[in-house]
């Protein structure tokens, strides 16, 4: 497997200096790129990075992942408007170590001569002195040189502060510790960073006599100019914890179809051929949404397991018609909340629920589901309304603790896809 010609047809590759082709078709290719543990999770913003590192890795080459204990107290200028807040050594270990776990599932760390590793640039600057640093690597490359650098000048309209311009002298600095002391050739990243990438090379070269190779990926967007990685809501992150596996599934599952084609390319481990012929299927039948549900499988498998997946199609299936009640006594009260959330939400004393609730009061009086009894009466009458996603037409019926889920929820529809979460407590 050709690394460059894989990215170039997954729409990949953004820039690559001179000779990196031929020297990865030559040989064994030691390459890394930086991961700044400035939150204790990766984001989906990082895994084009992630799968780079997969694609290489199954090229026959040896990806290295460099997380910035050391450079995530500077923090990256590129791409910010706004310098970041620095964190404490504590939290950006406790990040570190986070992260590191979620990189283990995605790259081979036992696999002979390409088994990847993770390195820590704090590791080689935690005992390097201000003054040493200014000695060691300051006098290779001139302000003139740094300023030329795009995340500088995009950031000197409203000013930089010395910690942020320093930042590409620390990530040259580790593309030459790693060509120096452990043979790696080649640093790669997404396209914002090829400034900080190539003053690396900068420093092999005039520091270490050397030569070395830089590469960089596509940044990522939606169709629509927004940013990819994020929802209405936020952040996508890794950690189920931060993002469950049901609305990490949502984020793949809800792409746009002017966003799927590329995106499936970038984030599946698919083939051309494989990838081709879902793009057939695609446009045969466009209402099937094929490439999503392929995306959306692999990925949330990849990312959290096959048991996650299964259990993020049913809550799906629950807001779409096709669950029962016995779905939703699977659920727990995590999942309930999170695949509801955004409903309207009422809560009741759970006393109520002891005596007994009648179902016209339940809709119409404890809670604003229907604006009135008669409304209620009329839709329970026509079977307009389903209480735990079963049909309920009884104008006269009693709700009670028996009819709460977990002991604790009631979930009201009217009409096909109008859901409303009655809370007891």
């Amino acid at each position: 497997m050709n690394f460059v010609e894989e990215l170039k047809w997954r729409g990949m590759l953004h820039d690559i200096m001179p000779g990196t082709e031929e020297l990865l078709n030559k040989e064994v290719v030691k390459g890394y790129i930086g991961f700044d543990p400035t939150a204790d999770s990766l984001g989906i913003g990082n895994m084009v990075q992630v799968m780079t590192l997969l694609h290489f890795q199954r090229s026959g080459h040896k990806p290295i992942a460099l997380v910035g204990g050391a450079t995530g107290m500077v923090g990256d200028p590129s791409g910010k408007s706004e310098e970041r807040n620095m964190l404490s050594e504590e939290q950006l270990q406790y990040n570190l170590n986070c992260q590191r776990k979620q990189l283990e599932k995605f790259l081979d760390f036992n696999c002979g001569a390409n088994s990847a590793e993770i390195v820590n640039n704090y590791d080689w600057f935690k005992e390097f002195s201000f003054l040493q640093f200014i000695r060691d690597a300051g006098k290779y490359i001139t302000v003139n040189y740094m300023l030329s650098k795009d995340s500088v000048q995009k950031r000197l309209e409203n000013g930089m502060t010395f910690t942020e311009f320093s930042y590409q002298l620390i990530q040259g600095y580790d593309f030459y510790h790693l060509w120096k002391n452990n043979g790696v050739m080649l640093q790669m990243g997404g396209s914002d960073q090829w400034g900080n990438i190539v003053t690396g090379t900068e420093f092999i070269r005039k520091k270490g006599e050397g030569e070395a190779y830089a590469l960089t990926t596509q940044l990522i967007k939606k169709a629509d100019g927004t940013k990819f990685g994020k929802s209405e809501s936020g952040n996508i992150w890794l950690d189920a914890k931060k993002t469950s596996p049901y609305k990490f599934y949502q984020f793949w599952l809800n792409t746009a179809d002017d966003d799927v084609k590329n995106w499936i390319r970038v984030f599946s481990m698919k083939g051309k051929e494989e990838l081709e012929a879902l793009e057939r299927q695609q446009a045969e039948a466009p209402h099937l949404r094929i490439m999503q549900k392929t995306l959306a499988e692999e990925i949330t498998v990849r990312v959290h397991s096959r048991e996650d997946y299964e259990q993020a199609v049913k809550s799906s299936e629950i807001l779409f018609g096709k669950a029962t009640k016995e779905n939703l006594a699977q659920l727990s009260n995590a999942q309930i909340e999170d695949i509801f959330e955004g409903v309207p939400v009422f809560k009741i004393s759970k006393d109520k629920f002891s005596d007994g609730i009648s179902i016209l009061d339940l809709l119409a009086q404890d809670t604003a589901v229907l604006p009135s009894k008669g409304e209620a009466r009329k839709l329970v009458s026509a079977n307009g309304i389903a209480i735990n996603l079963e049909k309920y037409s009884d104008v006269n019926g009693i709700i009670n603790s028996e009819n709460l889920i977990n002991g604790k929820y009631i979930i009201a529809k009217k009409g096909k896809k109008d859901f409303n979460l009655i809370i007891a407590e």
